[in-house]
């Protein structure tokens, strides 16, 4: 039997949120969901709002909040708009436990809000520990709230780590799926369109995750995210190259056993082990099917840094520390989306990434210095992203 809790979701109408409520509704019972919270799609949210029927739902823009009251109108849930108000919902007194699933820098905020009301967090807004993870580990500190790993790889590994003691640890492995370029040359991915880098093989997510997924800057930022959830020196966190995407992170022991988490490629495993932790419910979805026989063979490679080099830019931003991991994120937040608008060919991605470092400032990583080092980065990203050619209508030989 599970605990009872209340939710607030942060990015309700997102893959994780929209996963999160599919959990929620596998668990019934006690699991309630008092806030929702969404960028711009209010048709979703208002739907959610509707059949989940929280205490509010809340619109980041606040230019469709007329649009979101009229459609909740009657309904008995409130809603509300504005910067102010995402923060509100995830400091609410009333919430147990707080799914931060906003994309990018914009989920810090209200990341940073719930923490300090003392809330858990099941965190799958990896950029909050990438860009802020000095401002955000002394929160969750001693007899702070807890940081939930909700990344398939970060609960992996935690789920690795249940009952082990620091100083038994070896070294931390995380696995990538390669993504839909991995076995093609690197001369002809440069171009890549959208469509391309968008066919991920293994795992249905959202567009910027996907496309740092194609160019590995996925696994760069969650080497950094582990290094802050799990204390762990960079040199002692590798990363292994595993297509089938069965096996989601290892870790390695001082005796040299190796411990791993398998299952199948679906979010909703390691958002349920994130509400229900320190238990485990007895909720299996329908359609897993998950069959080592089935799947056969494991393998495993090497990543290749000289195709995917956006991985090496995040680990040494990560290892440089201070304020230039936010501004890899910020970089790499505006660069995806210049690509996914097609104003740069696809290998420019990491190519805008690593011109912003070499700028970066070297300031110490305090909130006002983050915050600074993210709006620098974006308008430094797009000067760069000015003066890179557009790819040609022809695009890959893909």
């Amino acid at each position: 039997m599970v605990e009872a809790k209340n939710i607030t979701i942060l990015g309700s109408t997102g893959s994780i949120g929209v996963n999160a409520l599919d959990v929620i509704s596998s668990l019934g019972g006690g699991y309630r969901v008092v806030a929702l919270v969404a960028g711009n799609n209010v048709e979703l949210l208002a739907e959610q709002a509707l059949r989940f029927k929280p205490e509010v739902a809340v619109i980041a823009e606040e230019s469709k909040y007329a649009d979101l009251a009229d459609r909740l109108a009657g309904s008995g849930v409130a809603a509300a708009a504005g910067a102010d108000a995402v923060e509100g919902a995830a400091a609410r007194d009333d919430v147990n436990v707080v799914v931060a699933a906003i994309v990018g820098f914009a989920g810090f905020r209200p990341t940073l809000a719930a923490l300090r009301a003392g809330h858990d967090v099941a965190l799958a807004n990896k950029e909050t520990l990438v860009a802020g993870g000095a401002v955000v580990k002394p929160l969750v500190e001693g007899d702070g709230p807890r940081l939930l790993p909700v990344d398939s790889e970060h609960a992996a590994l935690a789920q690795c780590l249940l009952g082990t003691k620091p100083e038994e640890v070896e070294r931390l492995v995380l696995t990538a799926s390669g993504g839909p370029f991995l076995d093609a040359p690197a001369e002809e991915i440069y171009g890549a369109s959208p469509e391309q880098a968008l066919n991920h093989p293994n795992w249905n997510m959202g567009a910027k995750i996907t496309v740092d997924s194609a160019t590995m800057m996925n696994k760069g930022l969650e080497v950094i995210e582990a290094h802050w959830l799990f204390d762990m020196p960079f040199d002692r966190i590798d990363v292994v190259v595993h297509p089938q995407s069965v096996v989601h992170s290892m870790v390695e022991f001082q005796d040299g056993s190796l411990v791993a988490q398998m299952g199948p490629a679906d979010m909703r495993l390691p958002i349920q082990f994130a509400l229900t932790y320190p238990l485990r419910a007895d909720t299996k979805f329908e359609g897993d099917g998950f069959s080592l026989v089935d799947v056969g063979t494991l393998e495993f490679r090497e990543p290749d840094a000289d195709k995917f080099p956006s991985l090496s830019l995040a680990v040494e931003a990560g290892r440089a520390g201070g304020v230039k991991p936010a501004a890899l994120n910020a970089a790499n937040e505006v660069a995806v989306n210049a690509f996914l608008e097609r104003r740069i060919p696809f290998g420019a991605v990491a190519e805008t990434v690593a011109a912003v470092l070499e700028d970066a400032p070297d300031d110490e990583p305090t909130y006002d210095n983050i915050v600074g080092a993210d709006v620098w980065a974006r308008r430094r990203a797009e000067e760069v992203i000015s003066k890179t050619q557009t790819p040609s209508a022809s695009g890959s030989k893909l």
